[in-house]
């Protein structure tokens, strides 16, 4: 039996935001409408070297495509001269339960990623939102940005990161693909000052303060992923129409994790999931006053319909490496 196996370079050569959101939406909308499996991700803690191993399964009913991601999220490794996050994807066939393709996961996780915060924008932000505020300049707040110029025409965006030159790094290669001036800001205040604010961040004490978010913004809260994970001040959560992912999974290791284990917010205060959200069983925004929040935890549904697309293309390019099985 032979595996179709995708190199990094291949998987990014099949990709654009634009699909990928159109599929990444369709399996959202499964989601909302109960018709896949999808345990929570799964973790291993490496504590001696500040890293985790997820496992990310689900089968899209539906479409009848399942698979698996393994990845990684490990800080330390740029200084090692290896991604922060690597991943690997196994499409599996449902009828057999054999493995088909075998692909690199890492470009795939940020393109899911920022396709997931595209969609939430669409239907929670304003529809006016013209300026964009992105807390943190790596891989993810690129295709963060990618996705919502997809669905906004935004006429501003400011950044802030770690060092100014990373933020300089970030205009320079985002310059060609956002319609739109990219200023620096020294502080997290003043991009905060925004219609659209994106976090990226990994880090674990709240760094956006509530006072600095003004009426109507809406949040795509991407950095908490894992347990102990914070990015947004708790008042700002009360405050906050709470859109998640999936349930169980930010009960764990999202946005609300923290808050939650503090008693600082209840499960209560999570309004509903993005699915149900596109299938209209739960509203959205309904006013231009309400700050919306969506809490992304990234789900085993994107990468498995993501990594289809990615597939089907492939194929039909003659694209990767049949390897052999046995």
């Amino acid at each position: 039996m032979e595996i179709l196996w995708l190199a990094q370079e291949e998987v990014t050569s099949v990709m654009d935001m634009s699909s990928d959101m159109q599929v990444v939406e369709r399996a959202f909308r499964q989601h909302g409408l109960g018709r896949v499996q999808m345990p929570p991700k799964s973790y291993l803690y490496y504590t001696a070297y500040n890293g985790d191993l997820r496992t990310m399964p689900a089968y899209l009913e539906e479409e009848n495509i399942t698979g698996v991601k393994i990845v990684n999220v490990h800080p330390g490794n740029p200084a090692r001269g290896l991604p922060t996050v690597m991943a690997l994807i196994v499409l599996i066939s449902p009828e057999t339960g054999a493995p088909v393709a075998i692909m690199d996961g890492t470009y795939l996780t940020d393109v899911r990623t920022g396709a997931a915060g595209g969609i939430a924008a669409k239907y929670l932000a304003r529809k006016d939102s013209k300026i964009i505020g992105l807390v943190g300049t790596g891989n993810q707040a690129k295709t963060q940005l990618e996705a919502l110029c997809e669905v906004f025409q935004p006429e501003l965006v400011r950044v802030t990161s770690r060092t100014k030159e990373s933020s300089e790094q970030f205009i320079r290669e985002m310059a060609d693909i956002t319609p739109c001036e990219i200023r620096y800001e020294e502080n997290i205040e003043k991009v905060c000052d925004c219609d659209i604010l994106v976090t990226t961040t990994p880090t674990r004490k709240p760094i956006v303060k509530a006072q600095w978010i003004k009426e109507g913004t809406h949040i795509n809260a991407i950095g908490a992923d894992a347990v102990g994970k914070e990015e947004l001040d708790p008042e700002l959560l009360l405050r906050s129409k709470i859109i998640v992912d999936d349930i169980v999974q930010a009960l764990h290791s999202g946005e609300v994790n923290v808050p939650l284990s503090k008693h600082y917010i209840s499960e209560n205060d999570i309004h509903a999931e993005l699915g149900e959200v596109i299938v209209g069983l739960k509203p959205g925004r309904t006013n231009d006053e309400e700050i919306t929040i969506f809490d992304s935890t990234g789900l085993a549904i994107q990468d498995v319909a993501s990594a289809h697309l990615v597939y089907e293309r492939a194929v039909s390019k003659g694209l990767g490496k049949q390897v052999l099985m046995f």
